[in-house]
């Protein structure tokens, strides 16, 4: 838009005082629309973005970063320990057992992973250490047949530290009576809580123990490998799997959690094109103000294009002053919702310190603060579906106005 007319028109339509009542109503509502429908997406988003990462923060205290899972043929872990240790990215390596099962106490039934580790050993388990409610890791010793579970596992099953278990296994025994599943009976010497659903569906052995429950001698099932960035781990995963070819399988937290962060991904999806239903709104806004301008200003159209304005121009001016109330709307949305966003958790913890109550009781959310993440290419995304629907919602206005007859309007003036 070369011609500096519609920008000088159009600006002093949007400074105007002069249009009082509805139609200024009207534009102070598409305004207000935009500004809450911006604001609203990038402060929702940095929710869900900061449960997805509070999620895989803690599902990285119990779940290894790379899974070494080995082949029905032999293996050499002691080796292969090693081997995996001295690679660059990699903070910890330990031996472990995987098998399934079901526990239950008191008539209450939960089906588990189990899982054999070394305490003493770096690794996952290490990290665990800080999320123990009650006990301890250093309590799992070969032959005490001891349990770590998580708390929502305790809850399900009614038990506390020192309680006993019974752990029934997907395998068979023979006896001159007849065929009965295995059954062994553990003592609970610790609980974890990380805040996600491997509280639920984790129980862990000393990983001795888990050898002799799954029959397997002095085997194992594979290796844990924790590594420095397990947001960065194609690299090590490539390489892991080369070395490894036909040995074993290779595989990553991220894919153990691929059905959970899948619905995590949908879910932020599906709420940000309802949120987006908000701008849309505020983008029929801009269209209803300007049709009721543009009949507002009809006498002025006459004017200009007897003047000489060509339709262009006409249209250049209502595109001008629809676009600048949506951009301006889009901007203190901007704004104010990436200032909110940041400053989410305080705001809350605010909130509960003025009204003398707890929003997020840690007991039921396993969190004591609203979690934020606020993400650029998230806010540069909105902020353009927001231009995007501000341009678009000035366009049938703008042409209307610039199809106004000046004859037929000043042939009725007098």
């Amino acid at each position: 838009m070369n011609n500096p007319l519609p920008w000088f028109i159009g600006l002093r339509y949007v400074r105007s005082r002069q249009e009082e009542g509805f139609f200024s109503l009207v534009s102070i509502f598409s305004f207000a629309a935009m500004t809450l429908g911006v604001a609203a997406l990038i402060i929702v988003l940095s929710v869900m973005n900061g449960f997805d990462r509070e999620i895989k923060q803690r599902i990285l205290n119990v779940v290894p970063h790379i899974s070494l899972t080995y082949g029905s043929g032999d293996n050499e872990p002691a080796a292969d320990l090693a081997a995996i240790a001295a690679l660059p990215e990699v903070v910890a390596a330990s031996t472990y057992v995987d098998g399934q099962g079901m526990l239950s106490a008191r008539g209450l039934l939960q089906g588990v992973s189990v899982q054999g580790l070394d305490p003493g050993t770096a690794g996952p388990q290490a990290v665990l250490r800080n999320h123990m409610l009650a006990g301890s890791l250093d309590a799992l010793v070969p032959g005490g047949y001891g349990v770590v579970i998580g708390s929502s596992l305790a809850r399900s099953l009614d038990v506390i530290t020192g309680d006993e278990v019974l752990l029934t296994l997907p395998q068979m025994t023979l006896t001159p009576v007849g065929v009965f599943p295995r059954v062994k009976r553990l003592q609970v010497v610790g609980i974890y809580q990380v805040g996600a659903q491997v509280d639920s569906g984790i129980a862990m052995v000393h990983i001795a123990d888990a050898q002799k429950l799954y029959r397997l001698g002095t085997r194992v099932n594979g290796i844990r490998v924790s590594v420095a960035d397990p947001f960065a781990i194609a690299g090590v995963q490539g390489e892991l799997a080369a070395r490894f070819a036909g040995r074993g399988e290779v595989s990553t937290w991220q894919q153990a959690m691929k059905t959970l962060f899948a619905a995590i991904k949908m879910e932020k999806t599906v709420v940000g094109l309802l949120l987006t239903v908000i701008i849309a709104v505020a983008g029929f806004n801009i269209v209803a103000s300007l049709v009721l301008m543009v009949a507002n200003k009809r006498k002025d159209i006459a004017v200009l294009r007897a003047m000489g304005a060509s339709s262009g121009t006409i249209t250049g001016i209502f595109t001008v002053q629809g676009g600048v109330a949506g951009l301006a709307g889009v901007a203190l949305g901007v704004a104010g919702g990436c200032l909110i966003a940041w400053q989410l958790g305080e705001i809350v913890s605010g909130i509960e310190g003025l009204l003398g109550m707890t929003i997020f009781d840690p007991e039921v959310y396993f969190i004591s603060q609203l979690p934020s993440d606020l993400r650029w290419p998230d806010v540069a995304l909105i902020a353009t579906v927001g231009v995007v629907i501000s341009f678009l919602a000035t366009l049938y206005p703008a042409w209307r106005a610039g199809q106004v007859s000046p004859a037929e309007v000043l042939r009725y003036e007098h």
